[in-house]
């Protein structure tokens, strides 16, 4: 005797539906719903082959058999797929959340007003203090230079004692200047501290998704779009830069 069951709504989804799941039902309640359908519909299973063993008077003919185990086949699969589909929702679930910690944290700590002002000032009190010292130094060098020439020519002791003086007075300005240097290291200490900070952090997010490797599939290509004289301007040279010409192809031009 065919057994009445009752049609779950998860069976009229396809298997090959079933990726659209994500796109449907990604919040947790709906996650909640499958899983309550995948339950029933294995204890409805459980029940059905009970009520084979107690209706052994009227035992199904092997077309309803072969049905059934076809059925069962069919059911089988869609549970398989539904739980895999659940595990691959919940690790990208579980992605996301750690992102957005991530994110909030960067927010907290390094790209909220407050920070980033500091290290804009810190930034432009490097600029200011190199340009200070440096105009210090010129105008000491300068005065050096003037007194040296004074000295040359013939003058009174009076007046060698007097340049004698300045040239000290100017050469302690040019040790004091040069104490920026200290201040500057503090300064950029500070700002290299929070780049540290954020650099960590993204590196934690694209390890969840991924690693560099993976990210970089989906970086857009570099394209030089500067013209003119600003495409030939890269700054200075680093350590480990490729394509700057050395001093010596330089002098090698006026050889």
């Amino acid at each position: 005797m065919a057994v009445q069951r009752k049609r779950f709504s998860i069976e009229t989804i396809q298997v090959g539906d079933l990726p659209m799941l994500d796109q449907q039902q990604s919040d947790a309640p709906g996650h909640n719903q499958i899983m309550n359908e995948l339950r029933a519909i294995r204890a409805q299973m459980g029940s059905h082959q009970g009520q084979a063993g107690a209706e052994s008077d009227n035992a199904p003919s092997s077309q309803e058999l072969t049905d059934a185990q076809e059925l069962l086949s069919s059911y089988r699969a869609q549970i398989e797929q539904c739980e895999k589909l659940k595990i691959e929702l919940d690790l990208i679930y579980d992605a996301i959340g750690r992102t957005k910690q991530e994110i909030a944290m960067l927010h907290g700590k390094s790209f909220s007003g407050d920070e980033m002002a500091k290290v804009t000032g810190e930034l432009g009190a490097v600029v200011g203090g190199t340009e200070e010292a440096t105009q210090q130094i010129l105008e000491a060098a300068e005065a050096i230079d003037q007194a040296a020439t004074a000295l040359g020519k013939p003058i009174s002791a009076d007046q060698q004692a007097l340049l004698s003086e300045e040239i000290q007075d100017r050469v302690v300005s040019i040790f004091e200047a040069c104490n920026f240097q200290d201040l500057t290291g503090q300064r950029i200490g500070k700002v290299m501290t929070t780049m540290k900070f954020i650099e960590h952090h993204i590196n934690v997010m694209m390890d969840i998704w991924g690693g560099v490797d993976a990210i970089k599939v989906h970086a857009p290509a570099n394209i030089d779009t500067r013209v003119g004289d600003a495409r030939l301007l890269n700054g200075p040279k680093g350590l480990e830069d490729e394509g700057h010409a050395s001093q010596d192809d330089i002098d090698a031009m006026f050889d």
